[in-house]
């Protein structure tokens, strides 16, 4: 893929005033040289067989199938225009976290990428809801589809202020319960709190047959750890501060985040569900083009 254009750049992006404007010029990048419907297949959700009629799309043709039967059957899916998309926001006081290099809080990142996300899939005319939650759900956004739903999600959104403790584990069982229609979950947190919790959280929504996708979004200086002198370090939680030597501990921090991130990623694996690894220092748009080509992937659709 060939390099993006440099004002899409984080930081770049960080100096527009405003999240409508800087989520606009995310989907402005992610739209450049699109030459078809930017979601399609996006909804897409397999749900049965039926026969073969003259007129129906070759490209849904069950090869395997016929291969079995020698009859054609056709691949029927669900009503594009039904999609729900859930944003799940983690609002915990870790996701304000802002490493030194960085142009975003990891709060501020996600937020542009939900309202990126939500008004691709409005403009499609399907319904978004949004939830931001910590150790419980604190506000949500019942699913719409009409277009001034976008500048009720954006008031959320530019409202919303990183506070509490980590776990979303205990909001995920909540929110399972709530979103009684079955859709597509996009959470969007730095996955801080114990994995067992989180993915017995997302096992509930797999019950409830909702269709996954996790994005764990962290500050580059979380994942390298690059500090080099003595550093005072502030829970963000309520855990105080320490002063430590980086080179102390360095070892056993980066251990510990490797453990906890593999916990998880094998917990989702057996799941089935997707997982984005995504790092506050990469261009907005190339996640969004990343996260929707995967999608189509996952379905079939060219």
């Amino acid at each position: 893929m060939a390099d993006l254009p440099r004002h899409l750049d984080p930081r770049t992006l960080a100096s527009l005033d405003g999240l409508k404007l800087r989520a606009r010029k995310i989907v402005e990048g992610y739209m450049a040289g699109l030459h078809r419907s930017p979601l399609r297949g996006f909804s897409v959700e397999f749900s049965e067989h039926r026969d073969y009629t003259a007129g129906d799309d070759t490209r849904y043709l069950d090869w395997k199938l016929f291969a079995r039967t020698d009859k054609f059957y056709v691949k029927q899916y669900e009503d594009e225009t039904n999609l729900i998309c859930y944003l799940v926001l983690d609002v915990s006081a870790s996701m304000g976290y802002q490493g030194p290099q960085a142009a975003f809080s990891k709060l501020e990142y996600v937020r542009c990428l939900a309202a990126a996300l939500s008004w691709l899939v409005l403009g499609q005319q399907d319904a978004v809801a949004l939830a931001t939650v910590s150790d419980r759900v604190d506000e949500l956004v019942r699913p719409a589809s009409h277009a001034s739903q976008w500048d009720v999600l954006l008031e959320l959104l530019e409202r919303t202020a990183e506070a509490g403790e980590t776990g979303i584990g205990e909001a995920l069982h909540d929110l399972a319960e709530r979103f009684s229609r079955r859709g597509i979950v996009f959470i969007f947190s730095d996955l801080l709190s114990d994995p067992k919790d989180v993915l017995a959280g997302l096992r509930h929504l797999a019950h409830r047959r909702h269709d996954v996708v996790v994005l764990e979004v962290l500050d580059p200086a979380e994942l390298e750890f690059p500090f080099q002198h003595f550093t005072q370090f502030e829970g963000m939680e309520q855990e105080g501060t320490l002063l430590a030597d980086p080179h102390a501990i360095r070892q056993a921090y980066l251990a510990e985040l490797a453990r906890g991130r593999t916990e998880l990623k094998e917990g989702l694996r057996q799941l089935g569900m997707d997982l984005f690894h995504v790092r506050t220092d990469q261009p907005l748009d190339r996640v969004l083009r990343d996260l929707l080509a995967s999608r189509r992937n996952r379905v079939g659709v060219s």
